[in-house]
């Protein structure tokens, strides 16, 4: 008998963790009903992968007769949190979890995680590695790679979970109603072991109702820290290091009310490009990277040796050293990987240098913010591909730069017009030409004919893929092939 033996769940999503969710439940024994609001023949691959569970589909329009006899629901992260059927949840004090959280209740193993606005993957993929090859069975996963849910039998106490967070899943993270006669659920709020916030600017706006909710939503993955947890910030962004020298996190929670505030953990390790932690911590000291932990500074590498492009980057590797530090990296390792780590696939990725051009695929940069720093990472002059849907985000510093950067920026998709007109009117002197085309197919076309020997062609749309991809990575990888055609 499982505690989740006789409860009936609902898993409200089919996607990746939605189908993974399912099929642990049901070994556990609960009753599962799983709703979607696709259609069967949109989801008959899940629907196939989920036919040999004793599985209820509720398929189709979700209304309050979803939750008749329910004793918890189960949200997959693309779900979004102000829907009517997970609003009548809460009114009825049904519980609200996740596959993540739901892992991370019951992994044997501890859990390094990190979340933040920019450079969760790879700074995630670099500290596993880190850990990896300091000899520890690690594990990566959250919103990077396969759910860790159904991994838990193989998982012992001795190995290593890192897991990036995503604020739609860490929002489900916090305090939820008390929900007496479910013995699977504990409502209180929950962190890992060790936790890092990256850096929190505007993103997903069109799903967070405001910037209070989404930085309330990624503080999750520090506020239910104990005494005995890690805590990582970084000092080089204001609200973080604002938190790191105050030792509380303070999150507005809107107009009027009073600010939600919880101390940080007791040990605390910062990271910074600017100037050494006043603790444990990693920063550039004279282009060195540095790390002090306890007691020792100790240099791993000059960034002359690190692979991978960008400032932000760098930024990345300090966060990295301070967890797989944290975790129980040690110094050769972390060293052989700073100057080895190439990164991670649609970040900065080379695809291709043709005639003297060199092809950049940075599908991930779903913000203009990412996009910027894409932009900073680059001498040489830039053809820019920009485009996909809008986050409700602010585009003018991404426009300024673009002016001082660009020389041909080409538009597409959804937000092709807001984005053109986020560089209008051109500035005196300026030498940007704008373009624009309905897709990528069409784009790169464009590229490729504008591109001069000496150019960077730079995929760095700005905008989610969802006007035209399932994600960001099938764009990048439809990117990759338009490219290679060439």
């Amino acid at each position: 008998m499982s505690e989740f033996s006789a409860q009936n769940i609902l898993v409200v999503g089919l996607a990746r963790e939605g189908k993974a969710v399912c099929r642990w439940l049901s070994l556990q024994g609960a009753d599962v009903v799983a709703s979607d609001v696709r259609s069967a023949q949109t989801l008959s691959e899940a629907l196939h992968e989920l036919s040999a569970y004793p599985i209820q589909f509720r398929l189709g329009p979700q209304t309050p007769e979803h939750l008749t006899g329910i004793d918890g629901i189960i949200v997959s992260p693309g779900v979004p949190q102000d829907i009517p059927l997970l609003q009548e949840a809460q009114r009825r004090a049904i519980p609200i979890s996740t596959e993540t959280r739901l892992f991370a209740r019951r992994s044997p193993a501890a859990i390094t995680a990190i979340t933040g606005s920019s450079g969760k993957t790879t700074t995630a993929t670099l500290t596993a590695r880190m850990i990896a090859a300091s000899d520890y069975h690690t594990w990566l996963g959250g919103n990077i790679g396969a759910p860790l849910l159904e991994e838990l039998p193989h998982i012992q106490p001795e190995h290593r979970v890192v897991m990036e967070l995503s604020s739609f899943q860490l929002l489900y993270w916090g305090q939820t109603p008390a929900a007496t006669a479910r013995p699977w659920h504990r409502p209180q709020g929950l962190s890992p072991h060790i936790a890092a916030l990256l850096n929190v600017t505007p993103n997903h706006l069109d799903r967070h109702p405001s910037m209070a909710h989404y930085t309330a939503a990624k503080a999750n993955i520090l506020a239910w820290q104990n005494a005995d947890d890690i805590a990582v910030l970084n000092l080089d962004d204001p609200l973080l290091a604002r938190w790191a020298n105050e030792k509380k996190g303070r999150v507005q929670a809107g107009a009027g009310q009073e600010a939600w505030q919880f101390p940080l953990a007791a040990h605390l390790l910062t990271f910074s490009l600017e100037r050494p932690p006043p603790g444990d911590g990693a920063w550039l000291d004279h282009d060195r990277i540095t790390l002090r932990w306890q007691g020792s500074d100790l240099p791993l590498a000059g960034v002359d040796e690190v692979r991978l492009r960008g400032r932000h980057n760098l930024a990345n590797i300090l966060a990295a050293v301070c967890l797989s530090a944290a975790a129980g990296a040690n110094p050769a390792a972390q060293r052989d990987l700073i100057r080895s780590f190439d990164g991670v696939e649609h970040r900065l990725e080379e695809v291709r240098r043709l005639d003297d051009v060199l092809w950049i695929n940075d599908s991930i940069a779903t913000s203009p913010e990412r996009a910027i720093a894409a932009m900073r990472s680059f001498d040489a002059p830039l053809i820019l591909l920009a485009g996909g849907r809008d986050k409700h985000l602010p585009w003018e510093q991404w426009a300024t730069l673009v002016h001082q950067r660009v020389r041909h920026l080409i538009t597409f998709g959804e937000a092709a017009p807001l984005i053109t007109a986020a560089v209008q009117p051109l500035p005196p002197g300026s030498q940007l030409h704008i373009h624009q085309a309905p897709d990528l197919p069409a784009a790169v076309a464009r590229a490729a004919h504008l591109a001069q020997p000496g150019n960077i062609v730079l995929l760095s749309p700005g905008g989610t893929s969802f006007d035209a991809y399932p994600d960001f990575a099938a764009r990048g990888q439809h990117f990759r092939t338009l490219v290679q055609a060439l």
